[in-house]
């Protein structure tokens, strides 16, 4: 399989139809290798329009809505990050390549290896995986510039609000099935937050053990 010229398709007919034209997103689109951070008997899958099956109950996102969320958040060179939701490590690995360092939280330990050893494999030296239920985020480094949450939730936790540097921002998918909205939410300082909806989806649910976290 040629797999640069399915990344080609992926980018040039999945993600620039979704209004995904920011440069720096695209450039890190052709970087990180999408096909290395898959369960091996579907990396010819790697760049359909799917969620794909990564084990431990979970899956990894369409191309399109990781491409969209990385662009609402707005990455930039210094950023401290946190993800709640680590899966295969993808998305931890496009947050690395324009951010200073990634904390990533993954509740199954058997994802939380799958992707540390992704991440090692690619070199991507600049992301620690650990093993934690991302509803009370980790605030051993916080507050951060960017909190990345790759998973569905019914209601954002008070400890990522708590976590977010002022002037920071958040991107969050929101609400049950059949329909989600994908949040960017911008710390303004003394409090307050600006939440706006980027678009809206259907995506898995995130796996957390602290439930009373959230306001169902």
């Amino acid at each position: 399989m040629d797999f640069e010229q399915a990344r080609f398709n992926m980018i040039e007919q999945q993600i620039r139809p979704w209004d995904v034209l920011d440069p720096d997103v695209l450039n890190v689109l052709r970087t990180v290798k999408r096909e290395l951070f898959v369960l091996a008997e579907h990396q010819a899958l790697a760049f359909c329009e799917v969620q794909l099956p990564i084990g431990g109950g979970q899956t990894m996102l369409e191309p399109k809505i990781e491409a969209k969320a990385l662009q609402a958040v707005a990455v930039r060179p210094g950023d401290s990050i946190l993800e709640i939701g680590t899966g295969s490590g993808y998305m931890a690995a496009l947050l690395a390549a324009r951010g200073e360092w990634v904390r990533s939280l993954e509740i199954e330990p058997q994802l939380a290896k799958f992707a540390a050893d992704n991440l090692a494999r690619n070199n991507v030296d600049n992301v620690i995986v650990e093993e934690g239920d991302g509803a009370a985020g980790w605030m051993v480094r916080a507050p951060y510039d960017v909190i990345m949450v790759s998973g569905a939730v019914r209601e954002v936790p008070q400890a990522l609000f708590d976590q977010l540097k002022v002037g920071g921002r958040m991107f969050v998918f929101v609400g049950c099935a059949p329909v989600m909205k994908g949040q960017l939410i911008q710390n303004l300082g003394d409090g307050q937050f600006r939440t706006s909806t980027v678009f809206e989806t259907l995506v898995p649910c995130l796996h957390i053990a602290q439930a009373a976290s959230f306001a169902f």
